[in-house]
């Protein structure tokens, strides 16, 4: 049942204190964003949340947002959209007219952000996103959208490049995904990939997203490599169906060599749902705290993003938290450039953004994506994420070939 009352969180600086009422100060400027709350993506919105969260905390807690004479403190407002993109779109344009938000941040999701951007088209004020990679969102022709994350297209092919790094690489590759823009671009780029680098696809299947059965396709899957399993099993889609695959596979006896997933590995859920069967899984990640950035930012460093992110919420980050923090810092930055919060000036200054921070580079291209900034690959060892590739950033090596699922 999707959320209807409003979830209203002022952050004070004194830490994630719930304020009561909105804001009324002049002195403030008020973000806003619809949150997949419940839903399909409930866990990834959760963390998506967090990232805001912390934004807002830390920037108030260092005097707040610069502009000319004035300081500004900063105060989020948000609704849980039921992981709904029709529903997403309705609280953007709500936030927008009735609760005068001066800028907006991003949904959970591609197909929310989609609908989202074009409000914020509409009404001509900025949208910072920190959770939509596919191209569609950016070959619109929008001038009010920016997403600080790698492109979609990066997300498989990351791990492909980890896979093939090995000195005997997966030589068969099943490739299945949810049919949500997001994912099928991803699948799309990932067997282009993988069949111009010498691994043959042997399957390619779409399903329903959000699904929660998949008993068909991975029957299917099990001997289309010539009559056996595939070396490796990628799976394009959201963290519920990488739950739902990986139970699924031990279900039906399906023993990969590798199993990669492009989101899911990330989140905590992951582990906790899976237990010991999480291990050996890859995933492909926008930002891990192994990465060696030297931020601008208050933060400064990923290591140092992490230690803070932990004695705030009692977990590790990932990176869907990381990169929503990154956006607040984005429109940070962006302010402070413009010398302005008139959205035009500020839109301005987005996009002749560059600034470096403990998530990586932040600049955008003509379209509004953030085309400067590489991802890496993670694997679950012992029930901890570690990063694997690239190798100059890794603190593990990626263990292979997974041992059987009965054996764990």
């Amino acid at each position: 049942m999707i959320l209807l009352s409003l979830l209203l969180v002022l952050f004070c600086s004194t830490g994630l204190l719930a304020c009561g009422g909105a804001a009324s100060s002049s002195n403030t400027l008020l973000f806003g964003a619809p949150i997949s709350l419940t839903g399909s993506t409930a866990t990834e919105g959760h963390l998506t949340l967090e990232g805001y969260q912390l934004w807002v905390k830390e920037v108030n807690a260092h005097g707040g947002i610069k502009v000319g004479n004035t300081t500004y403190q900063v105060a989020l407002k948000y609704y849980d959209d039921g992981s709904s993109p029709t529903r997403s779109a309705q609280l953007t344009q709500q936030l927008i007219t009735a609760d005068k938000v001066n800028f907006l941040l991003g949904p959970y999701g591609t197909s929310a952000t989609l609908q989202d951007e074009a409000i914020a088209e509409r009404y001509k004020i900025p949208m910072v996103e920190a959770n939509g990679a596919a191209k569609a969102i950016f070959s619109r022709g929008f001038h009010y959208i920016f997403g600080v994350l790698s492109p979609a297209s990066e997300y498989a092919k990351v791990m492909l490049e980890a896979a093939l790094s090995l000195p005997t690489p997966p030589k068969t590759v099943a490739i299945i995904s949810a049919n949500d823009s997001f994912s099928e671009e991803v699948a799309t780029a990932a067997r282009d990939f993988a069949s111009s680098h010498g691994m043959e696809v042997v399957y390619y299947q779409t399903y329903p997203s959000g699904a929660t059965d998949l008993t068909g396709v991975l029957t299917a899957l099990k001997t289309s490599a010539h009559g056996s399993v595939p070396d490796m099993l990628l799976g394009s889609g959201h963290e519920s169906e990488a739950v739902t695959t990986m139970k699924e596979c031990k279900q039906l006896n399906i023993n990969a060599k590798l199993y990669a997933f492009t989101v899911g590995p990330a989140t905590p859920d992951f582990i906790t749902s899976l237990g010991p069967d999480a291990n050996y899984v890859l995933g492909s990640s926008q930002w891990t705290p192994q990465e060696r950035y030297q931020g601008i930012d208050f933060f400064g460093t990923p290591a140092n993003y992490e230690r803070i992110y932990k004695q705030t919420f009692g977990h590790e980050p990932s990176y869907q938290s990381a990169e929503s923090t990154a956006a607040g810092l984005a429109f940070q930055y962006a302010i402070q450039n413009a010398g302005s919060i008139d959205p035009q000036k500020v839109r301005d200054a987005l996009a002749r953004l560059n600034i470096t921070t403990f998530y990586g580079v932040i600049r955008f291209d003509a379209t509004g994506a953030n085309t400067f900034k590489p991802m890496a690959t993670i694997q679950i060892q012992n029930g901890q994420v570690v990063t694997v590739y690239p190798k100059e950033v890794a603190n593990a090596q990626l263990l292979y070939p997974t041992p059987p699922l009965s054996q764990r």
